[in-house]
């Protein structure tokens, strides 16, 4: 049994909880009491400490302290979705407390964890007990009445996930919406699935592979895992291409790179296919792509100067580093100077809310807001890229808040002021009175108060059974949604929309807009348009092509 923890080992423990959260992401998603298909636990939590276990396998630890910090940087920067801040929170508290350590034992171990429930309990301004923080608190007080028993730190935090286990089972009666779905939380079984995958790595325990459906195409080849021996094709070589028609047929595609390559992955659905391959000509790999449809994207890495370099111990180039390259090989972040006194990120999902944004002057738009949540390091990259002073950031999503929260202390030479928009609707509301004349103060409050006077109404699908408050809901069911709380569900759209124009919000509103999703014809928005019109003759309202996803409609009242 291992006496103590070095800078390799602590990083292979985080790759190797990384594979263990991956591969039990979907049990977690399905976790979510909410059934809306909307950014889920797992998911959220898998891509964020996956960033850091791309970034340890890359650049090799010497110390505890130094792998720590790699991995909580990386945790920051990486981070999705309110569970996915908590965990970089979690691990940045326990890289303070390591921070000046080559190795750790079990007392040492205990005390990290400790700091990283202080430093996650700080940053969460209303801590509830039943979630994340319940199990990580209760896990780690374990952990350090273990670690004077035994300062092993396989002992330590197998004693931390035994009493994290009991603290899960428990959460099911310590929050109320839990309660009525019988479910435990899903951001405290990801950290406890994290923390086992650090501990199965102590034990010698194989890694998970893959993932839930056993194959997983990389966005990046493990050069730490190659030798020059073992590299027969060099050209780590991606691409994704869009089909010219949903007939295409594959095989013959798949033959050729077979011939003229390994480690062959190709993934598709109705409308693209990525490609995965290791080849030594890869131009001949994106030429012959052509022919099966509109080349979209494509990234070519040399895995034999790479694995020269990490031999080396020196920087491994990919083409994260291509912006570098054009600037004049500076790796630092790129800062724009300020041009005016007030700038604007918005978050949001789709070409005509995107447009809206655009035309109400926002300077940066970040994709994302439904399933797939930005990243901390994705907002943070657009606040830098705004030529402002201050930059107001609209997450548009209550998911993604604390996320672009964490931005604040990270940007450079910008003032950041997060407004709290749980929609797109109050985000389009508080841009229309931003006022470039105005003090900092005065917009921000009076924006704050511009996306309160907002009603949001949306329409969706259930993306898993689930009995919740007091509805049946069955999978593929249309859900209405008032401020993210379930107003009603039917088999038919049109009777959600005719009850949601009848509501109160909409009743007393003066001014309503549709914004119609990607999956809905004109036809049937006009349809809605008039619905509308007739239910809501004192109100003025306006149809708009947000070509948002999953969200069929959203529905803006003031």
């Amino acid at each position: 049994m291992r006496e103590t923890i070095d800078g390799a080992l602590f990083a292979q423990m985080i790759i190797h909880a990384a594979a263990s959260i991956n591969s039990q992401k979907q049990p977690i998603n399905e976790l979510n009491v909410f059934p809306v298909p909307d950014g889920d636990t797992g998911t959220n939590m898998s891509l964020t400490i996956g960033t850091a276990a791309a970034e340890l396998r890359k650049k090799p630890c010497a110390t505890v302290g130094e792998a720590a910090g790699t991995n909580a940087s990386a945790l920051l920067r990486g981070a999705r979705g309110n569970s996915g801040v908590i965990l970089s929170l979690l691990f940045r508290g326990f890289a303070k407390a390591v921070k000046d350590k080559e190795v750790i034992d079990g007392r040492d171990l205990a005390i990290a964890l400790d700091f990283g429930v202080a430093a996650a309990y700080k940053a969460v301004m209303k801590p509830a007990e039943g979630t994340i923080l319940t199990v990580s608190r209760l896990a780690a007080a374990q952990a350090a009445a273990a670690a004077r028993e035994d300062p092993t730190p396989e002992v330590v935090l197998e004693a931390a996930i035994k009493e994290g286990q009991i603290a899960l089972a428990g959460t099911v009666n310590q929050n109320p919406v839990l309660k009525k779905a019988g479910v435990v939380d899903a951001g405290g079984k990801g950290f406890l699935i994290i923390l086992q995958g650090m501990l199965d790595e102590i034990r010698g325990e194989p890694m998970p592979d893959g993932g839930e459906d056993g194959v997983q195409a990389k966005e990046k080849a493990d050069f730490a895992a190659l030798s020059q021996e073992e590299i027969t094709f060099a050209f780590d070589t991606v691409f994704i291409v869009r089909k010219t028609s949903q007939q295409v047929n594959l095989v013959p595609f798949q033959a050729y790179l077979n011939s003229i390559g390994d480690s062959l992955v190709i993934g598709e659905d109705d409308d693209a296919f990525k490609v995965h391959v290791h080849t030594n000509t890869p131009g001949d790999a994106l030429n012959e792509a052509q022919k099966y449809g509109v080349l979209e994207l494509a990234k070519i890495e040399n895995m034999r100067t790479q694995a020269e370099d990490l031999a080396a111990g020196r920087h491994v180039q990919s083409t994260d580093d291509l912006d570098a390259v054009e600037q004049g090989g500076g790796a630092g972040r790129k800062i724009a100077s300020p041009e005016k006194k007030y700038g604007a990120v918005a978050v949001c999902a789709g070409d005509g809310l995107a447009a809206v944004f655009g035309d109400l002057g926002v300077d940066g738009i970040i994709s994302g807001g439904q399933t797939m949540n930005p990243s901390t390091e994705d907002i943070l990259r657009e606040i830098d890229k705004t030529p402002a002073e201050v930059v107001f950031v609209l997450p548009n999503n209550k998911n993604i808040i604390m996320a672009a929260e964490q931005c604040v202390p990270m940007s450079e030479g910008k003032t950041v002021i997060v407004l709290p928009t749980r929609t797109v609707p109050q985000g389009i509301s508080a841009l229309l009175v931003l006022d470039p004349e105005a003090g900092v103060d005065e917009n921000t409050r009076a924006m704050k108060e511009a996306l309160a006077r907002v009603s949001t109404s949306e329409i969706t699908y259930a993306a898993r059974d689930s009995d919740f408050d007091g509805f049946a809901i069955k999978q593929g069911d249309y859900l209405a949604l008032t401020e993210h709380q379930l107003f009603g569900t039917d088999r038919d759209i049109g009777a959600l929309l005719d009850r949601l124009a009848h509501a109160e919000a909409q009743q007393n509103a003066e001014f309503i807009s549709l914004f119609y999703g990607e999956d809905v014809a004109e036809e049937d928005a006009q349809k809605a348009l008039a619905l509308f019109q007739s239910a809501c003759p004192n109100a003025e309202i306006t149809l708009l092509a947000g070509g948002q996803p999953i969200y069929y409609y959203m529905i803006s009242a003031e």
